[in-house]
């Protein structure tokens, strides 16, 4: 009989007896007589048809409607039984009393016990019935109990047996329902069902305690059995109820609660050195760092509670001559919990009541945290299984540093309880990464593992005897970082500390024979040269390109000249800026007596560099000459675009650290090209020691860095190198430059490019991708192929297939910009890293009766070239190879720069840009980058982004792209 929506009605839940699964319920519609009582017009409600009641139900009867639906037969059918029987037959073969399955029987009925505990809860404030047996959803009505009901558990032991029965009680009454048809409605916890009224429970008791009682006065237990009973059955029940007992005793022990912290060892570790034994020599091995284990334990008296056993008491049975005694030893859940919240601010992450952490933070956590612990009702102490016995004392280092006239004096206290250990061979052990000694008492100390993080530096950049501890001067930045994280007490020149802050150091005036003038920031760098130059430190000046390197490195030399006899400095650059260098020391400098020590025809003799004042040479001539070289003491050496040596194992690089000199400068626009190893070879040429040898750097510096992002090194190294290099960016100081707008140009592929595009990238990505088990270094090469293949097509694919007849979207995209910048008489500096690329430019400006300057790897006069370029009004179009013209070069007198082609390196395009937008630029620089839109070219674009972190943490703006490609990466680029 439908009920209609259109008239009263409300929403009750009925209560059935299911012959097999037992109690489930029903929800119903039930139209309501003018007077607002229920009828005997009603419907059944399900998820189904719920929306057409919506207007009477809450977000309880949705919930309860979709929970109850979970129960009915034929959704259990649906989700234990085989869908080929009717649910009637599914039941029968499930629960035949001979051939039934015990097995779904049990997991139907968990089931249904989780969902029942959830409906019951909901069920609180709607209204519950008796489903009659004709089918009557409202037949009786079910008054739920909100106040929960408690059970206590008697006990009467005689001189024959003990008899055992609860009793119920509900708001101080009690509640008769033994012999009157009570049903337990839900087990797990229990609801009793007791003429028309429903009960729940106080600590969840298990209805199954209760069934055996619903038609039965008490249970019997004969003598004979009681003392297993006691033990297995009657333990537990006086451990989670209240219980009366006659004839045994039942005592509660009120203990004082204590949070226990036993430690043991989970690893043995190699032998372990004793600094207090004659004789002792210090092993080169370094041992595995074992882990320790902590388990937290509540101990009540003799009783003890792993922090994950959820029982609120234990009880103990013991047997007397004639009875039985419980100890019951009730936890205070309270104070328990404050204990690991405590425990938890600390760090101390639980799992199973465990906390693992390496040794050496093990022992950190234990020293740092003893005494508060301690006063908080803790006791931490070392399991007795161990073999070992280790130190949990406190520990303690000072270090105070005295600056002296070359070096810093290091002073240090180190001590564990009472005993005193020697700095240097706290030193050996930790740069050793032994992380543990004995002690004169045989116990075995820890050394913190703040100590590793925090001295580390100290300890490896300082020379050491057994009584005497030396820092160079050049570590001041460690020194004062020290100071300022309060770990060392800190004497130093305030005029020294200046140099963190190269602004506020001392004026310099230039010298007078200087032609022209230096910028504001020009002018500090001049100055921070200086400063550098008076505590024989060597320096880094890493300007933005166009910022003027060359003419502040040039008074600086000027300056150096004019001081005594003997100044001749070494300047080696790249062969292609051997000539800009001339040109600008007879601008600025023409004083300066310039010997260029290049070409077939150079003197190969030292005995003539003293007539100068600069010896100007080139990297491959430094090679070449290098025993010419070394035997001649210059005043300074100075490195050009000092990336040249940023490979430390090439013979350039260890050809100029041959040389020697009295100071070192270097100067770079890029210190880090690929690797944070680049910047580690430059800085040991400018100041050696300074980052420690390359194996230590590796280890504590870029491993970490570049392999786990380790901010804590990046910021330390970020700190030992910031006096030495001096970065300023032409945002930050060039504000005179005109505006440099950026736009990139996104071309479609012509239909037959596409083609082979697809098929390239189908090709490569599966030699790439299917190859799980090729070499590392092979699918490395595989990939470099693939992607500079997929370049060459999005460019234009004659790059690639020199057969290809068709045209390029990028082409006719270049020519069509190209068109209108020389109609509005732009000049137009046009790089590419392909020279096969610059070709085809010049095929096509040759087409169009374009006049063009030109320069690659294999240009020999460069700087006519540029001249070219630079002065005729005619001459529109430079095309470049970004490579061969990506640095060393001044072209102001273009104001539009094409990059045709993407590359990994963002700082390498960003130097091309400044080719034209630099110093003397006095228009408005724009920038067009020509991508190919669903090519590789979109998602190098996406991974410049995602890869610059390190460098421009550090110095630069850009890190190295290739050797930090994921497997998701390359997934992304070929997807």
């Amino acid at each position: 009989m439908k009920v209609s929506t259109s008239h009263p009605f409300q929403i009750v839940y009925a209560l059935l007896d299911h012959e097999y699964v037992g109690f489930i319920f029903e929800p119903f519609v039930v139209q309501l007589s003018q007077t607002g009582k229920l009828t005997l017009q009603h419907q059944t409600i399900s998820s189904k048809n719920a929306a057409e009641f919506a207007q009477n139900l809450d977000d309880k009867d949705y919930k309860l409607i979709q929970l109850i639906d979970a129960i009915q037969p034929d959704a259990i059918h649906h989700k234990f039984g085989d869908r080929k029987l009717k649910t009637n037959e599914f039941f029968l073969k499930i629960y035949d009393k001979n051939k039934g399955n015990d097995e779904v029987q049990n997991l139907i009925e968990n089931y249904l016990e989780i969902y029942k505990t959830q409906i019951l809860e909901l069920l609180e404030d709607k209204r519950l019935f008796i489903m009659g047996k004709d089918g009557e959803p409202t037949w009786k009505e079910i008054f739920i109990q909100k106040q929960k009901a408690t059970v206590l558990f008697h006990f009467y032991r005689n001189e024959t047996n003990t008899h055992y029965l609860p009793t119920i009680k509900h708001n101080d009454q009690k509640v008769e329902f033994q012999y009157l048809n009570a049903k337990i409605i839900c087990n797990r916890p229990a609801w009793l069902l007791v003429n028309e009224h429903l009960y729940q429970f106080e600590k969840e008791v298990d209805g199954n305690k209760l069934k055996p009682f619903l038609n039965k006065k008490f249970i019997e237990v004969p003598r004979r059995v009681e003392e297993e009973f006691f033990k297995k059955f009657g333990s537990q029940l006086i451990a989670s109820f209240d219980v009366y007992a006659k004839g045994f005793d039942i005592k509660i022990d009120k203990n004082v609660p204590c949070a226990v912290i036993v430690f043991s060892e989970l690893l043995t570790v190699n032998s372990t050195p004793s600094l207090f034994d004659d004789g002792q020599v210090l092993t080169d091995e370094e041992p595995e760092e074992g882990k320790i284990v902590f388990d937290l334990q509540f101990e009540y008296g003799d009783y003890s509670f792993k922090a994950d056993n959820k029982n609120p008491t234990l009880v103990k049975v013991e047997k007397t001559e004639t009875s039985y005694i419980f100890y019951k030893i009730k936890r205070d859940d309270v104070w328990e919990n404050e204990r690991k919240k405590m425990l938890s601010d600390t760090g101390f992450t639980f799992t199973n009541a465990k906390f693992t952490l390496p040794k050496g933070e093990a022992f950190s956590w234990i020293s740092m945290h003893y005494d508060n612990l301690s006063k908080n009702g803790f006791v931490i102490k070392q399991s007795t299984k161990d073999t070992k016995k280790y130190f949990t004392g406190a520990s303690s280092i000072k270090i105070d540093i005295y600056e002296n006239i070359d070096w810093f004096d290091i002073k240090a206290i180190v001590k564990f309880g009472v005993y005193e250990v020697p700095f240097y061979y706290l030193k050996k052990l930790i740069l050793k990464k032994q992380r543990e000694f004995k002690l004169p008492t045989g116990e075995v100390a820890v050394i913190p593992e703040e100590w590793f993080t925090k001295y580390s530096e100290l300890f490896a950049f300082t020379e050491s005897t057994e009584h005497d501890h030396k820092l160079k001067k050049h570590h001041l930045s460690l020194v004062h970082d020290l100071g300022e994280e309060s770990l060392a007490k800190i004497t130093m020149d305030r005029k020294l500390q200046k140099l963190r802050d190269f602004s506020s150091l001392e004026e310099v005036p230039l010298p007078p024979s200087f032609h022209g003038t230096l910028r504001p920031y020009q002018h500090a760098g001049y100055n921070w040269m200086h400063f550098l130059n008076k505590y024989k430190f060597g320096g880094c000046l890493s300007d933005d390109m166009g910022l003027g390197k060359t003419v502040q490195t040039l008074a600086f030399l000027l300056s150096q000249s004019l001081k005594t006899a003997n100044n001749t400095s070494l300047l080696v650059v790249p062969t292609s800026l051997i000539y800009n260098w001339e040109l600008e020391s007879k601008k600025f400098t023409p004083s300066l007596k310039l010997l260029i020590h290049t070409g077939q025809h150079r003197d190969k003799s030292e005995k003539y560099f003293a007539e100068y004042d600069i010896v100007l040479t080139s990297y491959g001539v430094v090679r070449q000459d290098l025993e010419i070289l070394k035997k001649y003491y210059f005043n300074y050496i100075v490195l050009d675009e000092s990336q040249a040596i940023k490979n430390p194992s090439s013979y350039t690089c260890k050809a100029v650290k041959e040389l020697s000199s009295g100071h070192k400068l270097i100067l770079t626009g890029t210190p880090i090209e690929n690797s944070t190893q680049d910047l580690w070879s430059q800085i040991s040429f400018a100041n050696p020691g300074l980052l420690g040898s390359h194996s230590f750097f590796k280890e504590e510096f870029l491993t970490p860095i570049e392999k786990r992002n380790d901010a804590l090194k990046l910021k330390k190294l970020h700190s030992i190198i910031k006096p030495f290099v001096l970065r300023r960016l032409k945002t930050q100081v060039a504000h005179d430059l005109p505006e440099k707008i950026e736009t990139i140009r996104y071309c479609t592929m012509y239909e037959a490019q596409e083609k082979l595009y697809e098929e390239a990238k189908s090709y490569f990505r599966n030699k790439i991708l299917d190859d799980t088990a090729g070499a590392a270094k092979h699918k490395q090469i595989m990939l470099l192929q693939g992607l500079t293949k997929l370049r060459q097509i999005a460019n234009h694919p004659k790059l690639a297939y020199k057969e290809y007849e068709d045209g390029s979207g990028k082409m006719e995209e270049i020519s069509y910009l190209l068109d209108e910048a020389l109609e509005n008489n732009h000049k137009v500096l046009i790089f590419s890293q392909f020279v096969k690329h610059l070709a085809i430019m010049e095929d096509m400006l040759q087409a169009k009766q374009v006049p063009y300057a030109y320069l690659d790897g294999a240009t020999r006069n460069r700087m006519h070239e540029v001249n070219k370029f630079q002065t005729d009004e005619n001459l529109k179009v430079f095309l470049i190879s970004l490579k061969a013209g990506g640095t060393g070069l001044n072209l102001t007198a273009a104001d539009t720069v094409f990059i045709l082609d993407p590359w990994w390196n963002p700082a390498v395009e960003h130097q091309a840009i400044d080719r034209a937008h630099r110093i003397g630029q006095d228009k408005t620089v724009f920038i067009y980058k020509f991508i190919t839109k669903n090519s590789v070219e979109e998602k190098i674009l996406k991974l410049q982004e995602r890869k610059k972190k390190l460098a421009s943490d550090l110095i630069i703006s850009e890190e190295s792209f290739m050797k930090s490609l994921t497997s998701q990466d390359i997934e992304m680029i070929l997807g």
